[in-house]
């Protein structure tokens, strides 16, 4: 007969089923905290107290020494997209190769917990006749992303556009509904025009959320990183017939920076009917914005016109708390552009609108030297008046607005258009025409008011121009000799400002 082993009773100091060594009080493992905007500030912040290590990858297999057309072949495979079946999200994942060497981290986060997703060369597909020899998968190793694309319907409720993606350094793109890809997004720009040269802080990581179901919007989290700064930004992504990125970012200095860009925009201007007498073109126009629009912290409003110049030019407008600036694509008609495979009369303005108090600084403007429509010319950014220091955090909020062009309901004239020529009274006299919205104008006679830093103005006047609804203003300026000076023009009624402030850089090319 064999004995059984009798349960532990109370007396004996232990469960039923535990070894007799057990500690019955033991807490249950925590569970993993939800991945958030908190903790992507403390990896900034520690990442920030140690050297910076740039990223390193070799490219390696079908991935080494791809020419252009070769990376175009390389398509995500949409079956693949951690987001399959989404009703109003995509996710596109990018190679690295061609320029795109630095690898991206990325991660998707569900349920509030985050995950890595390893780089994995068989979710692309390569074009058969750009790599005849196949595609070696075991001499590819985990070389990082380059960045990602989000899809929506934007247009259409039965096509997944693309409507944002970041890739490259910092930079971001975003269109919204109507529109195609043109100037872009920047986390941040350091030393932009500067003698030293400019440094270019990289995305090192990305945290993707998963939406909901019925989420109209998506939030991505970002690690940005380089030799003078460590930084979490947080951009929370609406599309629509205005795209809006509505963006946080704590900054953690690694040096103390004089020459910082917030919120920087990226964008091309070539030419446009007010400077192309050296440019031999079929098109009337061609750039991705024409102006930097402004208004600042007193309720000004400023159009800086975008000009072509033969040496960089810097402008600067000092501001406190400024109500938004950005760089705008007024110019919206196909004619005025000529261009049917650029479609530059379809490329979005972008605007950033402040949230908080920015303090005391200046909505700055490079307007760098080009040849061609092909490489990026134009950049704006907010640059505050004290230098960001080390061992602090520095907190900015904004919104970043794609669209068309900037919401603005304020019953002030716009400026349509900007031309200039030799004057035909004076060969050494430029007379330039500045075309505003005539809505404001049916009754009453505007009093204009044209001012330039250096140099003569002369010969102002003005006409309606009914049939086109614009009102035309007209002046002549004659250089003094120097090398630049910096017109303005502005129509005024008997209570103020009837228009916005018009502003153009003439320079001595």
């Amino acid at each position: 007969m064999v004995a059984l082993a009798r349960p532990a009773s109370a007396q004996d100091g232990q469960s039923a089923d535990a070894p007799a060594n057990a500690q019955t009080d033991a807490p249950a493992p925590a569970a993993p905290a939800p991945f958030g905007f908190d903790h992507l500030v403390q990896l900034a912040q520690d990442a920030a107290g140690q050297p910076y290590e740039a990223p390193a990858s070799t490219l390696t297999g079908s991935f080494a020494d791809l020419n252009y057309d070769q990376y175009r072949g390389i398509r995500f495979r949409r079956d693949r997209d951690p987001w399959v079946g989404h009703p109003e999200f995509a996710l596109d994942l990018l190679p690295p190769g061609l320029i795109f060497h630095e690898p991206v981290a990325l991660h998707l986060v569900e349920d509030g917990l985050a995950r890595p997703l390893p780089f994995d060369a068989r979710m692309f597909e390569f074009e058969p006749n750009l790599f005849p020899d196949g595609v070696d998968y075991e001499t590819i190793g985990d070389m990082g992303w380059s960045g990602f694309r989000v899809r929506t319907p934007l247009n259409r409720p039965d096509v997944m556009d693309e409507v944002a993606v970041f890739q490259g350094a910092s930079y971001f793109r975003a269109v919204a509904r109507g529109t195609q890809y043109g100037l872009s997004a920047r986390g941040l720009a350091i030393g932009t025009g500067s003698q030293k040269g400019e440094e270019f802080p990289i995305f090192r990581s990305f945290w993707i959320v998963r939406p909901e179901p019925n989420d109209r919007a998506i939030t991505v989290y970002a690690h940005l990183d380089s030799r003078s700064i460590s930084a979490a930004f947080e951009f929370i992504i609406e599309p629509g017939a205005e795209t809006v990125f509505r963006t946080r970012t704590a900054m953690f200095p690694r040096a103390e920076i004089t020459e910082i860009g917030i919120a920087p925009l990226t964008s091309m201007y070539w030419f446009g009917p007010a400077d192309r007498a050296q440019i031999d073109d079929y098109r009337p126009a061609v750039h991705d914005s024409d102006g930097l629009q402004m208004l600042t912290g007193a309720d000004q409003r400023i159009w800086r016109v975008l000009s072509a110049h033969d040496r960089l030019q810097i402008s600067a407008f000092q501001d406190r708390d400024p109500g938004g600036f950005g760089l705008v694509q007024r110019a919206r008609n196909f004619a005025e552009y000529q261009d049917s495979e650029a479609r530059y009369d379809l490329r979005p303005s972008a605007w950033i609108e402040p949230n908080g108090v920015w303090g005391q600084g200046a909505v700055t403007l490079v307007e760098i030297p080009v040849e061609n429509e092909f490489n990026d010319n134009i950049v704006s950014f907010w640059r505050p008046t004290e230098p960001l220091q080390p061992g602090q955090r520095h907190d900015f909020a904004y919104d970043l607005v794609f669209s068309d062009l900037p919401p603005d309901n304020a019953p002030l004239a716009r400026v349509m258009a900007t031309r200039s020529g030799k004057s035909i009274n004076d060969p050494n006299a430029r007379t330039y025409v500045v075309d505003y919205s005539l809505d404001l104008f049916t009754t009453g006679d505007p009093q204009p008011e044209v001012r330039a830093t250096t140099g003569e103005v002369r010969n102002v006047h003005w006409l309606r121009l009914p049939y086109q609804n614009r009102l035309r203003l007209a002046f002549e300026f004659l250089p003094d000799g120097d090398q630049l000076a910096d017109i303005s023009a502005r129509l005024n009624g008997p209570d103020g400002a009837l228009s916005e402030t018009w502003i153009m850089r003439w320079t001595q090319d």
